[in-house]
């Protein structure tokens, strides 16, 4: 399994920015704006939660079964796994959603005069650091489940195979 890359979370965000920004300009121009719904940050939020509920339970999880400590509970790969792997899609998710309310907060910014527009760029803005929570959030349970290098053979007290 590959590893989040910092870059390209942020290439999603930035390529959903700007592709939200110049379709609220074009929407807005033709009609009416969409709303950006007051559930999006709380339900990136929650996501958020979940997934830094996880990686702390892991984490204790993992240190005591490390230390050996009698009764400790050990993680089951396949279930720690998964784990990962719904951090990583939520991450991506993320990043595309935050990059879609980033766009469209920028395009609201223009009209911050109207009442409803500010609304509506403040829950865009708490969508993107909520999204930003998501994906620190995802990061962090990948390095907690990531499994340490296999050092024993390149040792300084082992002879190099040929």
């Amino acid at each position: 399994m590959k590893e989040l890359r910092i870059r390209m979370l942020a290439g999603v965000f930035v390529v959903a920015g700007v592709l939200s920004w110049a379709g609220a300009r074009l929407w807005n121009s033709v009609g009416t704006l969409p709303s950006v719904p007051l559930a999006a940050p709380i339900v990136l939020a929650l996501i958020a939660v979940v997934l830094l509920s996880t990686a702390l339970s892991l984490r204790a999880r993992l240190k005591a079964q490390r230390e050996r400590r009698p009764g400790a509970k050990g993680v089951d790969p396949l279930m720690a796994a998964r784990a990962v792997v719904f951090g990583q899609a939520s991450a991506l998710v993320a990043a595309l959603v935050a990059g879609m309310y980033g766009g469209t907060g920028v395009f609201l910014l223009e009209q911050l005069d109207i009442p409803a527009r500010r609304d509506q760029a403040f829950y865009a803005g708490f969508s993107v650091v909520a999204g930003i929570g998501v994906i620190a959030a995802a990061i962090f349970l990948e390095r907690v489940c990531k499994l340490p290098d296999d050092d024993e053979h390149d040792g300084p007290g082992t002879a190099p195979t040929m």
